[in-house]
């Protein structure tokens, strides 16, 4: 996967301004555009779009800064239709518009090339079971939240708060197949999903699809098929998160897995104060 990743960052660089076939090119490496974007994303910090929105407006900014075309010109060079439509895209990127940098030379935010590489020191332990599941529903109560990579979701937290406790023991007694007890569930994402993208948060738990689910809950569907179970135990949201990047950079590329479509589960086994002991539910398939 790491050596899948640099050769589409030199897909990037032989050719900035034309779109991407990532489909095609997931393709030909033999994996998928889902997994390769949920890897991209989790190793570089940043979705693939960024990525190549940032690079074409670097090499961009250089050209304007040289003053040897104008703004036009750059624009269109750079897959853009018109010089308005560059200017949202340059101003988001360097914080002042083309026709500033084109004057002034700058100041101008350098994107620089990525070079993804592999660490072998296995620093982080992973303990991980691969388990099968037949098709299964998620029941709970549902909310439209944005994407927080670091640190607590205040807007989860809020979600959970107002679920009154009476709640969370009706939901507890529904729940019947695995993974079993109360459930933190995200979906409804792009593989690639900047932060401040708005998600589905399901608090709730796993049902059997034959089970009679109250009308009040929210549900979603999930398709039978492998999982990753990664288990860890720490301080909260530190570890969890943690272990979200280690599942890239250190599992994924030294196994014969990669990820499929499908929400990402947390299952809590203990949660004191600050401290969680918990699992990581995520949808794989065989690479």
């Amino acid at each position: 996967m790491i050596g899948t990743l640099n050769s589409l960052v030199a897909l990037v660089e032989s050719d900035p301004q034309t779109d991407l076939d990532i489909a095609r090119f997931a393709r030909t490496h033999g994996t998928t555009e889902y997994h390769l974007r949920r890897m991209f994303s989790a190793l570089a910090g940043m979705p693939l779009s960024e990525y190549v929105r940032r690079r074409r407006m670097t090499l961009a900014g250089a050209e304007l800064a040289a003053g040897a075309s104008s703004v036009l010109e750059v624009a269109v060079r750079h897959g853009y239709g018109s010089a308005e439509a560059f200017g949202r895209a340059f101003r988001a990127v360097h914080g002042i518009g083309p026709v500033d940098a084109r004057r002034d030379g700058g100041p101008l935010r350098t994107q620089s090339t990525l070079r993804f590489r592999l660490s072998v020191e296995g620093s982080t332990p992973m303990d991980v079971t691969i388990t099968t599941l037949p098709a299964l529903v998620l029941v709970g109560h549902a909310v439209q939240v944005p994407l927080i990579h670091v640190g607590v979701n205040p807007h989860i937290q809020a979600h959970i708060a107002s679920i009154a406790p009476e709640e969370h023991v009706r939901l507890a007694r529904l729940s019947d197949a695995e993974p079993s007890g109360i459930l933190a569930v995200t979906g409804d994402t792009a593989p690639d999903a900047p932060e401040g993208t708005e998600l589905t948060y399901l608090h709730g738990v796993s049902v059997d699809p034959a089970a009679a689910v109250p009308d009040d809950l929210d549900t979603i569907g999930v398709e039978p098929g492998s999982w990753a179970v990664f288990a860890a135990a720490g301080p909260f949201p530190e570890t969890l998160q943690n272990l979200w990047a280690a599942t890239a950079s250190d599992w994924f590329p030294s196994n014969p897995w990669r990820l499929r479509p499908g929400p990402s589960i947390v299952r809590y086994l203990e949660f004191i104060g600050t401290y969680a002991s918990c699992e990581l539910w995520l949808a794989v398939e065989r690479a």
